[in-house]
């Protein structure tokens, strides 16, 4: 993940005298990484738990490290973190008046939060400086009781995050003018159209798809030929070869498959030999439900080159948690993960 402030350039808005970063078309990159610290002290001011004779309280957000930014482009948020958390907690144990008999200082660590497993909950690490028989107990209800708070205020700052982090109440405003003026110039539209907007909005939304979805189209040409490269797309020990992650695959008609250690399951619905593979794709952090379709063809214009046609359709804009980079880092998956992973370990380059 690149650093804030290493963005490339050609994407960094060049300040204008007025400030102006017209209709967000270059990139707009805010640090989070003080604003985050404020919202974690938020998020953990008021955590306290009591079990039994036992109570446990966070007391402070000792450390807060790493970097945060969020990138706004054309109104799209893409945020990036890579961020370390340390807590500090004070449990107590009481007799059976409420009066305190012991006090047991201690803390949480969350090593890595980082934007690449926004899905997915960090690892968190509970330490009592106690290490007696009251220590460990008030360690047990911190792993058990407190943990799971914790990971929910995580949550909460990831969304955050996702949503823009300190500039998602300009992104909110912004949204509310420019729907304003497209209702306006709708409206203006319909009075002046006889009838005929009518008939063009129908075909926008035929040849445009299913509203929130998009399609991805990439070729790339490899110095193989295609009953190679399809093989090695249908090999399970190939594919963790060259994607250094566990994988799974049927080579039936049917047939499932996991790659990418689990996050992308689906199955095959249809197998042609060195000319085509079509399945079915879900990312694990989609919304339930979705999924979408791979269409790759092979073909050989000249021997020992293969060209591949590939067509992935029906990819969410939005995951489930609000990240707004799917297409995105969909197609940069297939390109950088899959295709130039192909191409450098078997020499296939072009």
């Amino acid at each position: 993940m690149a650093k804030f402030g290493e963005g490339d350039k050609r994407w960094i808005v060049t300040e204008r005298p007025d400030g102006t970063n017209v209709h967000n078309w270059h990139w707009a990159e805010t640090n989070c990484l003080q604003w985050s610290r404020t919202f974690f002290r938020t998020l953990f001011a008021d955590v306290a738990v009591t079990h039994g004779d036992l109570s446990v309280t966070v007391r402070k957000v000792e450390k807060l490290d790493g970097e945060a930014y969020v990138n706004v482009r054309k109104g799209k948020v893409i945020p990036g973190y890579e961020i370390a958390v340390t807590l500090a907690w004070e449990g107590e144990a009481c007799g059976s008046d409420g009066k305190v008999l012991q006090k047991v200082n201690g803390a949480v660590e969350i090593p890595y939060i980082s934007d690449e497993n926004a899905g997915e909950d960090p690892d968190v690490r509970v330490t009592v400086k106690d290490g007696g028989e009251v220590g460990k107990r008030l360690k047990e209800v911190v792993v058990e009781k407190v943990k799971p708070v914790i990971l929910e205020k995580v949550r909460v700052w990831v969304e955050s995050m996702a949503k823009g982090g300190p500039v998602k109440d300009d992104l909110e405003a912004k949204k509310v003018v420019s729907q304003k003026n497209n209702s306006d110039r709708s409206s203006n539209s319909n009075i002046n159209s006889n009838g005929n907007n009518e008939n063009e909005l129908k075909k926008n939304e035929k040849s445009e798809g299913k509203k929130g979805f998009k399609t991805i189209s990439l070729t790339e040409r490899f110095n193989c030929r295609a009953k190679d490269l399809f093989e090695i797309l249908m090999d399970e020990n190939r594919w963790r070869g060259f994607t250094h992650s566990n994988a799974k695959i049927s080579k039936k008609v049917g047939g499932e498959f996991s790659i990418f250690d689990g996050s992308v399951t689906g199955r095959n619905l249809e197998l042609q030999e060195g000319k085509l593979i079509v399945q079915k794709w879900r990312f694990g952090s989609w919304h339930d439900g979705i999924q979408s379709t791979v269409r790759i063809v092979f073909e050989e214009p000249e021997s020992g080159v293969t060209v591949v046609k590939l067509t992935h359709s029906d990819v969410p804009e939005e995951d489930r948690y609000g990240n707004a980079t799917v297409v995105e880092n969909t197609e940069r998956g297939w390109r950088d993960l899959i295709f130039q992973r192909i191409s450098a370990m078997f020499s296939f380059g072009i």
